[in-house]
């Protein structure tokens, strides 16, 4: 079919100066210099028309596609909807690649395994991330019968997979993310669970233990269960199911690493047993998929699904819009299934029988915020099954209408579907709870199903001016509260929130909580409550307090396990040496949560660096740096031809600034505390003036890490993970590691 041609009436779509950033940064399309070419309406319709083109592809359709493609534009530039960040980027380009999420198998043997490592690289290249299981790989020290030697065991592989996907940028844009599983009973669980304890190792890879339910039930009975070698299906040894299970708890304390899946529970809502177990799913954990399969994502905004009654009272969801919405969303996820250009032939074959999709929602707290529910509630609780209930069944409705249109998805008779007697289907799975860090800064809205992160903070704008934003139906609701101020924002941006601001009206700090706000198990029962009415899983973090406990985590982990939570990911504030702090409360939490603990990371046995050669007034200082993941770890300052003093003093400053690094301590930092650091003999090198000793590492540390970004006033916290696109504050939420002011995820959604 042809082009469709952009109507000539067809609006601009209205951008706020976030998304304006976002949008220009990842998906505007650029020529070969890195110039932007395409306008935002234009990246709006080449999507929306691209899409809409499949839709020729049926003859029993009633929709044209002309008009099709103006509701998909008018459905995304209202921002009611977004679908995954693959398809804005690649939709109608030679890419053409829309898929968010890929699962491969990883077979026991060395041409499986290297398979794989190729097949994630081309899916990374593409666009999209890896999810893999490696619970069929033989433990480490088993008899490799065809040649008699003994296998080195998933923990190897794993780390070959992280190196191999470490230089593939996604999309030629950013390092893809990964989902590594290993299964509870595996010989090699306990390596698997210590895997990240050495920050930095394993950076492009999320971790998650597969539970079982036998295995949840020896912990419940303080029993042993066994451990089954991969190979033989035999039992080779047993552990206790509680010591364990501690361990997975005392991990997830100090780091979030690993997170659990209930695998039974995964293969219950299983649409395709006959095709086989589900083993892993993708990066984020919320889409559990077979080998192979991909999966398209989308996200309604529920903000925007908001229906104000009279004079302001009895306000409600505007449910007929939201179907609507829902039904006109089903449809472009089925069209982007056909439009999509596929890195392999198996998952192309894989997706177009199972023809999966995973329609979501953001905006969450936005709808609360103007329902006034509170977050931590039952109320908000039993609104969020009502909402997905609807959700799950309209999807299933308007699935159900597209399977009498093109027919359903090949492997149907096999679906625990038809054996429900749900369907006919076109699709599979028709709902995901996703990450939308992205889409949501674009539609101006609060995160997937998430509280806000912050009700006010400071972002970082051009020439390095401050912006303070606040949430709009905040400052709507203290404007009519008469609460608000300039100076109210300043003080509440420092902070990010009002719980404790006891100056402002109770009903205004009982609705307008945040993350850090909201007990853990609100957090778990909000995911419970989605997760019931959702097909797939849902992504979702329970924030804790760095004043949380070990017994905490275990509530939380057996409380979703009672739950019918699909897995879940924890978070304490300031666990990580490179802790995410976007506010003044959260440092001084770090700095307390840290009294009386070691945050020095541990050396690996094998480091490699350069060596730089300084000359200074005191001699030649020859300089080397070791780094980890492309970061400097340690140095050491050796000076030539000095007496001994001098070389001691070199020595110590070389001691004590691998001490920082190893602390967590930002190189911008070191620079701002080294640089300008006067000596009695200073030197010119190369147009620049060496002052000293400590004053040469700082000119190589800004030169080398800082690509020439010049340090002066402004001081970075200690410990303080920064985006590596804009340099502001990440934040963690929905499982990932995001940047909140230009839209950067570590898991690349």
């Amino acid at each position: 079919m042809p082009e469709l041609k952009m109507p000539a009436n067809l609006p601009d779509p209205i951008v706020n100066e976030n998304a304006k950033i976002v949008l220009q940064r990842r998906y505007q399309r650029k020529d070969l210099d890195g110039v932007v070419y395409e306008t935002v309406k234009e990246l709006f319709w080449r999507v929306a028309s691209a899409i809409a083109k499949e839709e020729a592809k049926y003859e029993k359709s009633t929709t044209k596609p002309a008009k099709l493609a103006r509701d998909f534009y008018d459905l995304m530039t209202s921002y009611r909807f977004l679908p995954n960040s693959p398809t804005l980027m690649n939709a109608g380009t030679d890419l053409g690649q829309l898929a968010a999420c890929f699962v491969l198998p990883v077979e026991d043997d060395i041409e499986g395994i290297f398979d794989a490592v190729k097949h994630a690289a081309m899916i990374h290249k593409s666009g999209g991330g890896t999810g893999f299981a490696f619970s069929r790989l033989r433990a480490k020290d088993s008899v490799v019968g065809s040649t008699g030697g003994v296998a080195s065991g998933p923990l190897s592989f794993l780390k070959i997979f992280n190196c191999a996907t470490e230089q593939i940028k996604q999309g030629g844009t950013r390092r893809g993310a990964n989902m590594g599983i290993l299964r509870i009973d595996h010989p090699d669980i306990m390596e698997f669970i210590k895997a990240k304890e050495r920050d930095g190792d394993l950076n492009n890879f999320n971790l998650s233990v597969g539970l079982t339910e036998a295995f949840m039930q020896a912990v419940h009975d303080k029993a042993d269960f066994e451990l089954i070698a991969p190979n033989t299906g035999k039992a080779v040894g047993t552990l206790n199911a509680r010591e364990v299970f501690n361990i997975l708890v005392q991990k997830a304390w100090e780091s979030g690493d690993p997170g659990i899946v209930f695998l039974d529970r995964i293969n219950r809502d299983n649409p395709t047993p006959a095709m086989g177990e589900i083993e892993s799913t993708n990066p984020c954990g919320e889409q559990p998929l077979l080998p192979y399969e991909a999966c398209n994502l989308g996200s309604i905004n529920l903000g925007l699904c908001f229906a104000k009654g009279k004079n302001g009272k009895d306000s409600e969801i505007d449910w007929d819009e939201l179907k609507r919405i829902i039904h006109l969303s089903v449809r472009f996820l089925d069209n982007v299934i056909d439009a999509s250009v596929y890195p392999l032939p198996q998952i192309s074959d894989t997706v177009r029988k199972n023809r999966k999709i995973g329609l979501g929602v953001m905006g969450w707290a936005d709808l609360l915020y103007q329902l006034n529910i509170p977050y931590n509630s039952q109320t908000a609780v039993d609104m969020a099954e009502r909402v997905m209930k609807f959700v799950q069944a309209e999807a299933r409705s308007a699935s159900k209408q597209l399977a009498a249109e093109r027919g359903q998805f090949t492997t149907y008779p096999e679906s625990t579907f038809g054996a429900a007697n749900l369907g006919p289907y076109r699709n599979a799975t028709t709902t995901t709870i996703a990450p939308t860090g992205t889409l949501s800064i674009i539609a101006g809205c609060s995160s997937g199903v998430e509280p806000l992160f912050a009700l006010s903070f400071v972002r970082n704008v051009m020439d390095n001016d401050k912006l303070v934003e606040t949430n709009p139906y905040f400052e709507a609701a203290l404007k009519d509260a008469d609460a608000f101020s300039g100076k109210l924002m300043e003080e509440i941006a420092k902070v990010g929130s009002i719980k404790k601001m006891d100056h402002l009206p109770e009903h205004l700090r009982s609705v307008f909580v945040t993350s850090m706000d909201v007990e853990p198990i609100w957090h778990l029962k909000m995911q419970a409550a989605f997760q019931k009415y959702t097909d797939n899983a849902v992504s979702k973090t329970v924030n804790l307090p760095g004043s949380a406990t070990k017994e905490d985590i275990w509530d939380i982990y057996w409380k979703a396990y009672e739950y019918g939570c699909k897995g879940v990911t924890v978070y304490r504030d300031g666990s990580k040496t490179s802790q995410v702090l976007c506010t003044g409360d959260a440092e001084k939490k770090k700095e307390e949560a840290a009294k009386g603990k070691s945050i020095v990371k541990d050396r690996p046995d094998v480091i490699y660096g350069f060596t730089q050669k300084i000359p200074t007034g005191l001699g030649m200082l020859f300089l080397t740096v070791n780094e980890v993941n492309n970061k400097p770890f340690e140095v050491f300052a050796t000076i030539g031809k000095s007496g001994g003093s001098i070389t001691a003093k070199a020595e110590a400053i070389g001691r004590l600034v691998s001490l920082a690094l190893r602390s967590g301590v930002e190189v911008r930092e070191i620079v701002q505390q080294l640089k300008g650091i006067g000596g009695e003999n200073p030197k010119f090198m190369k147009k620049h003036l060496v002052k000293s000793i400590p004053d040469a590492i700082a000119y190589v540390f800004e030169s080398r890490y800082l690509s020439g970004d010049h340090v002066d006033g402004e001081v970075a916290s200690l410990n303080r993970e920064l985006c590596p696109e804009c340099g502001e504050p990440l934040v963690f939420e929905e499982g990932c590691h995001m940047c909140k002011s230009c839209a950067y995820t570590k898991c690349g959604g």
